[in-house]
């Protein structure tokens, strides 16, 4: 009876019309797929991309170069130097990331008592060599002029889970 069922099977070919009717089920509904480059799949507000120093409205840096990012960073990725200023303020001279450490942990943003050092919503950011991976104080405060808009409303979004 077993062979009779495996000889019917084959001959009415079973699982290729079972094939066919899976297939027209899911030709009709909505793709699930993206057409990457041109479009892009949500983001979470808690997202964490590439890092970016903020600034506040009036156009000075937040950083006040008290170093808990670099003391909690657990790559050591983070180097920071400070002097401070006429007014008796500190801030840094030298804001050095090696992303190729960076284990993006949030670690440094979390640690931060100003919102200085955030990690922004943009994960395109490849690079041909390790140099271009060093990023210095001047590449982070260029990201942070970049992504403020989309940082601020993240920040927004995250701030009653905070």
């Amino acid at each position: 009876m077993l062979a009779l069922d495996r000889v019917a099977r084959s001959f009415l070919w079973q699982e290729l019309i079972t094939g066919f009717g899976l297939t027209l089920k899911y030709m009709f509904k909505r793709k699930a797929t993206l057409n990457y480059p041109y479009e892009k799949g949500p983001l979470s507000p808690r997202f964490r991309g590439e890092h970016a120093l903020r600034r506040y409205p009036n156009g000075e840096e937040r950083c006040i170069a008290c170093k808990l990012c670099e003391a909690v960073c657990p790559a050591q990725a983070i180097t920071i130097e400070s002097e401070a200023r006429a007014d008796g303020s500190r801030r840094t001279t030298r804001y050095d990331i090696d992303m190729t450490k960076c284990i993006y942990c949030g670690f440094c943003e979390e640690a931060c008592p100003v919102d200085a050092i955030v990690e922004g919503p943009n994960f395109e950011f490849a690079a041909e060599t390790r140099e271009e991976l060093f990023y210095n104080k001047n590449k982070l405060l260029a990201n942070g002029d970049r992504w403020e808009r989309e940082i601020a409303q993240n920040l927004a979004a995250d701030a009653p889970y905070r």
